[in-house]
Formats: C-alpha cells, structure tokens, sequence
C-alpha cells in the first residue's frame, strides 16, 4: 500500500501543479473569470489532499500492521480527489451545470478519509 499511496500522490501533486500552470496561461483567456476560479478549486483541493495521501503513505510505512481505517482513508482521498476535482474541471472546461451536482459526492469522500484518518491515529503509539 505505501509504494502505491506514495506512488498516487506523487502522481495528483504533479497533476495539480500541471493543472495550476493550465489554468493560469492556456484557461485564462478562453473561460470565464468564474470558471478559472472552479477550476483552480479543483486544482488546490487536489494538491492538498495528495499532500494527505502522502501523509497517509507515511504513516502507513512506519506501522507493521497498518489500521483498516487508514488504509481507508487513503483511498477515500483518492476517491474525492478524483471526484471533486475531477468534476469541477469537467464543469469549468464544458459548462455543463449538471457535474456541479456531483461535486459534493467528492467533497464527502474527503470528509470521510479525514474522519477515517482521525479513527486511525488512535491506534498510533507515539
């Protein structure tokens, strides 16, 4: 699970940054100001739940025997990154008022990896 998580966030950290530098030469001129703003949303929750997805990668790394809930917790970022900011990039770029309707959907996946996070550090031995 560590190499992957590890492997994962590495890959969304860069897609965010990519997605940032996106949005700031090649969107700003072509969407509207409110658009650029929803897609740099995505862009900046996506950059700091890869950062807790590291996180979770760590600590995953330094347990023996990693607790279900922070297994799950990784998963769940992965979940809201790619649904959350996945759909605010869709909306940005098309326009199509309806994925907003999906947004939240993401927004409680990181909800739930943050409380999944909370329930594991319990088990930690510092």
């Amino acid at each position: 699970m560590t190499q992957f998580f590890l492997s994962i966030a590495a890959f969304f950290g860069g897609l965010s940054v990519a997605a940032g530098a996106f949005a700031s030469h090649a969107l700003r001129e072509k969407i509207s100001e409110r658009s650029l703003e929803i897609f740099e949303t995505g862009a900046r929750y996506q950059m700091y739940h890869a950062l807790a997805l590291l996180f979770v990668a760590l600590l995953i790394s330094r347990t023996p025997s990693p607790q279900p809930t922070l297994i799950a917790s990784g998963w769940l970022f992965i979940i809201g990154i790619a649904i959350f900011s996945g759909s605010l990039y869709a909306l940005s770029l098309t326009g199509v008022k309806s994925l907003g309707a999906i947004t939240p959907l993401g927004g409680v996946a990181f909800l739930a990896g943050w409380g999944a996070l909370a329930l594991a550090a319990w088990s930690f031995k510092l």
